[in-house]
C-alpha cells in the first residue's frame, strides 16, 4: 500500500506549479531528456502499447524548423526554452505489441481498425503528454504546454513519410517569468458527479 505524497510534492506537481511563458537561456544536457522520458514512460496506457512519440527540439536548427509553425504568441514565448517537445502519437503503435505486451502479443489486433487505432493513439498519447509534464515538474523543470501551432506544417517538416502525428507542444526548462495570479478552476460540483 502506498502513502500520500507530502504536501511539498503535491505543491510542486500541482497546486503551486504554473505554466511558464519565459525561460532561462541555458542548454541542458541530453541526459536531462533521457531521464525525463525514463520516468514518464511508466505511466499507464491501453495494453501498455505507449503510442506517444516525443521529439525534443533543442538545437537552433531544430527550433528554426519548428518556429514558423508556432502561433506568433507561442513562438515568442517558446524559443528560449532549452527544449520544445513535440508530443506526437504513432498510428502504427500496435506494431510494438509483441515487445510491449509479451503476455499476449496478439493484442495488437484489437487496434487493427483505423478509427480504433487513431482514437486509441490520440487518447493514450495525450495521457503520455500529461505524464511528461508531471515528470518534468517532479524533476524540477517547468513546463509550458501549448496547442497554438500548425499541426499539418509540423507533421510535414518532422514526420513526413511516417505514421506519427503531432498532438501538442510543450516547452521545458526553468521558467523565469513572474506568474500572474492563478486563474480559477471549476469546483467539484461543477465538474464532477458521484453516482
Amino acid at each position: 500500500m502506498t502513502s500520500p505524497l507530502p504536501q511539498a510534492a503535491l505543491e510542486q506537481l500541482f497546486t503551486k506549479a504554473r505554466s511558464r511563458n519565459a525561460w532561462r537561456k541555458e542548454t541542458l544536457p541530453d541526459s536531462t531528456w533521457r531521464e525525463l522520458y525514463d520516468l514518464m514512460k511508466y505511466g499507464p496506457t491501453s495494453a501498455n502499447l505507449s503510442p506517444a512519440r516525443f521529439v525534443f527540439v533543442t538545437t537552433d536548427e531544430g527550433k528554426a524548423k519548428l518556429a514558423p509553425h508556432l502561433s506568433e504568441s507561442n513562438r515568442a514565448k517558446s524559443l528560449d526554452a532549452p527544449a520544445i517537445v513535440i508530443i506526437a502519437h504513432d498510428l502504427a503503435f500496435a506494431d510494438k505489441a509483441a515487445e510491449l505486451f509479451p503476455i499476449n502479443p496478439g493484442v495488437g489486433a484489437w487496434f487493427s481498425a483505423p478509427a480504433v487505432a487513431e482514437a486509441t493513439a490520440f487518447r493514450n498519447g495525450s495521457l503520455q503528454g500529461a505524464y511528461l509534464i508531471l515528470a518534468a515538474r517532479a524533476l524540477g523543470l517547468d513546463a509550458g504546454p501549448m496547442s497554438g501551432f500548425d499541426a499539418a506544417g509540423v507533421d510535414a517538416v518532422f514526420f513526413a513519410g511516417t505514421t506519427w502525428k503531432s498532438n501538442f507542444i510543450c516547452s521545458l526548462g526553468h521558467g523565469i517569468d513572474e506568474s500572474f495570479p492563478r486563474l480559477p478552476r471549476l469546483a467539484f460540483e461543477s465538474a464532477c458527479q458521484i453516482v
